[in-house]
């Protein structure tokens, strides 16, 4: 019982139960609960820019592997981006088609943007696709760390880390001090995940005292239609693909069985690399295609986080009564392909991500992410599972397609699984 109480996810169903009950009984109470959540979100926002910019870094300059496998390495980013785009588009059909934010009527006004004004301000200035991509290059990189801003980040972070890759050897110091400091970076993140039921509870409270338990439906089947997104992805789009591989999806699943188990206990896919990686190995496929493909698909394909920013941005737009139209929502997928790229494979993660994008995509106040804040930890279990179920495929796919894959071996693996 003890350590069940000193789970988060117990302490964050406690807290969202609290804010709740606080919210509907005393909505004036609720309503001053804000600060907590808003707290929280300040928190988060915090460490976005380095950590998205030292896991760009690391994530490229890694792929120096490249040059030996030879074609391994464009297959791969090409496989992941083309699994990334369906998994956002899957769920911009499914949000779409359920929108579960509509009749949230939540006013922009009544939300505080304050904090936020260099980001809206910024996100003014950009008019066309021209105007956009000029505005990716900074013109100080300090500042634009200092400033979060974060597709200038991603832009310089992205060319270093292909300098330290061509650098080699070389760049090895270096790569080593960006990495403690990353390192560093998810230690901060776990102590301000301890403060996250303080912030679900703020989140919560706010959310019902202002706008009514009615709220909580919407809430509901946002979570809902997540999870019906990442199983269509999962067990059809991911089935059929390893089906025309020969290699059934449920048995796979029941192979990497407790390596599922402990990304569902933590919300992070991160737990399991070196067991996965272990686990394809084992199952016939060759080390070097395990080492580049895993790894890198930790920092490029995350299916699961793109399918939640895709789903969440679209979501707020309909609860503030601002839905996007089709080329918003298409330039929404254009941006996600830069900033879901920066998602580290930690809990949090996605709503760190989701802070960074808002401000980039436009009419959306960042600040508008508190209103997802009270079940976004129900929805990192999903993100997790999908993107480390991602992966594996994307290794034992890969491997097939380089003929580096033992199918006996991987049969008698699956059969026992």
């Amino acid at each position: 019982m003890k350590k069940l109480f000193k789970t988060l996810y117990f302490q964050v169903v406690i807290a969202i139960i609290i804010g709740i009950s606080l919210g509907h009984a005393y909505p004036e109470l609720g309503v001053a609960l804000k600060p907590f959540g808003d707290g929280f979100i300040k928190l988060i926002k915090m460490i976005i820019a380095p950590l998205i910019f030292c896991s760009i870094v690391l994530g490229i300059s890694g792929m120096q592997d490249v040059k030996k496998v030879g074609k391994l390495g464009i297959r791969s980013m090409v496989y992941f981006q083309m699994t990334t785009f369906t998994a956002m588009f899957i769920a911009l059909a499914v949000i779409n088609l359920a929108k579960p934010g509509e009749g949230m009527n939540i006013s922009i006004s009544q939300l505080d943007t304050s904090q936020v004004s260099t980001y809206l301000e910024s996100s003014k200035e950009q008019k066309g696709i021209v105007q956009f991509l000029l505005n990716i290059i900074p013109n100080n990189i300090i500042g634009s760390l200092a400033e979060g801003n974060i597709l200038q980040v991603l832009f310089f972070a992205i060319l270093l880390g292909f300098a330290f890759a061509k650098m080699g050897d070389k760049a090895d110091p270096i790569k080593h001090v960006l990495q403690s400091f990353l390192d560093g970076i998810f230690l901060v993140i776990k102590m301000i995940m301890k403060v996250a039921p303080l912030g679900a509870m703020g989140a919560i409270g706010f959310t019902v005292g202002k706008y009514g338990l009615g709220v909580l439906k919407s809430l509901g089947m946002m979570m809902v239609w997540f999870y019906v997104a990442c199983l269509i992805y999962i067990f059809i789009f991911l089935g059929i693909i390893l089906y025309r591989n020969k290699i059934s999806i449920f048995k796979f699943l029941s192979y990497i069985k407790e390596e599922l188990l402990i990304v569902l206990g933590t919300s992070s896919s991160e737990s399991v690399l070196p067991a996965i990686m272990d686990k394809l190995e084992k199952a016939g496929c060759n080390r070097s295609v395990v080492n580049l493909v895993i790894p890198t698909g930790y920092s490029f394909n995350l299916d699961g986080t793109a399918i939640y920013l895709t789903m969440a941005s679209v979501f707020l737009a309909q609860a503030i009564n601002q839905p996007m139209g089709l080329s918003e929502q298409l330039f929404l997928l254009f941006v996600l392909t830069f900033t879901s790229n920066g998602a580290a494979g930690v809990t949090g993660s996605g709503f760190i991500i989701l802070a960074a994008t808002l401000p980039v995509v436009g009419h959306i106040p960042v600040e508008s992410i508190a209103i997802v804040f009270g079940i976004d930890r129900f929805m990192s279990e999903a993100r997790a599972l999908t993107n480390i179920i991602g992966n594996a495929t994307a290794g034992l796919v890969m491997a097939k397609w380089e003929n580096e894959l033992n199918m006996q071996q991987l049969n008698t693996a699956l059969n026992k699984g």
